[in-house]
């Protein structure tokens, strides 16, 4: 069987792509605003209606510019939603909000047990949306200019082992058209590094099976060429000979299709991968992201250059990228501490030997 570690231009193992591809604010703040009154003004309803035009108009302008997706679109709403309704129970227009104001709900989130990687998200959407309105001549002056939110720990993405990769994708053998679908599915996930969201995305006309090169639309609508090995491609050509022809009802570009013969969804993306995962017996709770961060970490782990790596995952800067070199290191101390306590261990049942 083929290993599944992918390779990229810098690392030549027989792998899953196979060929290489040319290619503070302070969170100390006082507890005033913290009362019943104050919780209750969390409503989106309280916005008065020209708050509810503003942010309208910044989201369609936004979105429009940026190519932003519907669920990114969704989020940044529901949190300057949160925000505004605050200030409409405070009884403060956005447009005259001061810093003392955001500082009170950041401090009302916090009393809420509102987890701070939620407080930081929405503290950064509240900031965009204020330099917009300083940019749109709104405002003479950002009053949160400078203001950063608190500030979180590093938290290193988990990571499937290669034997662990292994058995999720053979927990969908089968001939039948749905595991058919589901292991091609994985193999690209895997091969190509992708977010559910583009795999999901695929049409068709965008994989070239043959080439073992896919054309993905990532985030801002840019577009980016994976790359996979002849695993993926095995998959992939037998899914679309044996798998989907069963699937597909009706004319549709979609690559991956449901049993109604339509675009299978993110969200069915992500249940499939749970339901393998948990057919396989993995030990911990999966989803299609892991297998993006196992992507970067194993093609790190065999040498691979960090910028072939964010090229691979579409990320426009090299920090984002940066975290996986963090985890192949904690991987290398891990091995090392191992490697040291077996020597111990050696060492030990020598000494016992020498003095018998």
């Amino acid at each position: 069987m083929a290993t599944r570690a992918p390779a990229s231009r810098a690392v030549r193992p027989a792998g899953r792509m196979g060929r290489t591809k040319a290619r503070g604010m302070d969170p100390a703040a006082s507890n005033r605003g913290r009362s019943s009154s104050v919780a209750a003004s969390f409503n989106p309803q309280a916005a008065s209606p020209e708050s509810e035009a503003l942010l309208d108009r910044y989201l369609t302008e936004r979105g429009g510019a940026r190519g932003l997706s519907p669920y990114t679109l969704r989020n940044y709403r529901s949190d300057l939603e949160h925000f505004l309704a605050a200030l409409a129970g405070w009884e403060v227009e956005p447009l005259a909000a001061q810093r003392g104001d955001l500082r009170r709900y950041l401090a009302v989130l916090l009393g809420e047990g509102v987890a701070a990687a939620s407080v930081r998200r929405k503290v950064s959407t509240i900031l965009t949306f204020y330099r917009w309105l300083r940019g749109e001549g709104l405002l003479g002056n950002d009053p949160f200019y400078g203001v950063k939110g608190p500030k979180g720990g590093r938290r290193l993405p988990e990571v499937l082992s290669e034997t662990d990769i292994d058995r999720l994708i053979a927990a969908a053998d089968g001939d039948e058209a749905a595991s058919l679908r589901d292991r091609a599915l994985l193999e690209l996930l895997y091969a190509a590094g992708l977010r559910v969201s583009e795999v999901a995305a695929l049409d068709v006309s965008q994989v070239d099976v043959r080439d073992g090169t896919v054309r993905v639309r990532g985030k801002g609508s840019k577009e980016r060429v994976g790359v996979f090995g002849a695993p993926a491609q095995a998959a992939l050509e037998r899914y679309l000979q044996d798998g989907r022809p069963q699937l597909v009802s009706r004319q549709e570009s979609a690559l991956f299709l449901n049993r109604f013969g339509g675009r299978l969804t993110a969200r069915s993306v992500q249940a499939m991968v749970r339901k393998r995962a948990t057919k396989a017996g993995l030990p911990r709770a999966v989803h299609p992201h892991l297998l993006r961060h196992s992507f970067a970490t194993h093609l790190l782990d065999g040498g691979a250059d960090l910028r072939v790596v964010q090229e691979l995952l579409g990320h426009e800067s090299p920090n984002t990228t940066q975290i996986y070199t963090h985890v192949t290191e904690a991987r290398k101390r891990s091995v090392m501490e191992g490697a040291f306590e077996e020597l111990g261990r050696i060492e030990a049942e020598r000494s016992k030997r020498r003095r018998r």
